[in-house]
């Protein structure tokens, strides 16, 4: 593998806003349900998403972490959404407008392809959501972001299949939520994020006792709890 070198232009800050109150937010989350005080690698997680490095260098510096802790494990690779996101919205702007038409992109892509989650899309559709001043809703996400009734988008209707044939379960209580998501095949692909994806839009802005219960009724309340303060953060 090949070294892609980006430069990028001197810049005190190069983290959104947003991220950096996210990645506090789903490390405290984490935290709170695990041994592990995530909370102390708050410093070292600004550092990687605010440095001007090249992007593959903060996706090595952002695994060092993760290699060195790991206690946090389960996080990896939405945290990697995280630092693509970052890139999108700040670290692209220090670079040519049409950089992500570039062969030097695509071959980045290509290396890539293996890493992250459908968290990706989920912030991405917030992001628009704020842009456009949308309510976000898991039928405006699926059909109207995602296209999953369309031919060309099939790919997509297969990861998310489990979630359109529960889309009800927005209407249900948090508990039948819960087990809907440990019926999942453990192969499928969406399984990881059904829970806290599913729990945000039926209650994008939960009070503490709600966001209690949903922790209650988690399987896996250090992840599910992290993933669903960073839906709630960029919402």
């Amino acid at each position: 593998m090949y070294s892609i070198t980006i430069t990028f232009l001197k810049h005190k800050n190069m983290i959104d806003p947003k991220i950096e109150s996210a990645i506090e937010a789903a490390l405290s989350a984490f935290s709170e349900f695990n041994d592990f005080d995530a909370t102390t690698l708050v410093p070292e997680f600004n550092n990687v998403f605010a440095s001007d490095a090249d992007f593959l260098s903060k996706v090595d510096a952002l695994d060092t972490i993760f290699d060195d802790n790991s206690g946090i494990e389960v996080l990896r690779e939405i945290f990697f959404d995280m630092v693509l996101i970052n890139f999108f919205s700040e670290d692209v702007k220090k670079l040519e407008e049409d950089y992500l038409d570039t062969p030097e992109w695509e071959s980045i892509e290509e290396q890539t392809l293996d890493r992250g989650t459908e968290l990706l899309n989920l912030l991405l559709y917030l992001n628009e959501c704020d842009d456009e001043s949308i309510e976000p809703s898991l039928e405006d996400y699926l059909k109207e972001f995602l296209l999953v009734d369309e031919d060309e988008f099939q790919d997509e209707y297969y990861i998310y299949e489990p979630v359109i044939e529960n889309q009800a379960l927005i209407e249900s209580p948090v508990e039948e939520i819960s087990q809907a998501a440990q019926d999942l095949p453990e192969d499928t692909e969406i399984a990881a994020l059904f829970y806290p994806m599913m729990c945000f839009f039926q209650n994008p802005e939960p009070t503490d006792e709600e966001w209690g219960e949903i922790a209650d009724y988690s399987v896996e309340p250090d992840f599910d709890m992290a993933v669903l303060e960073i839906l709630l953060t960029f919402n």
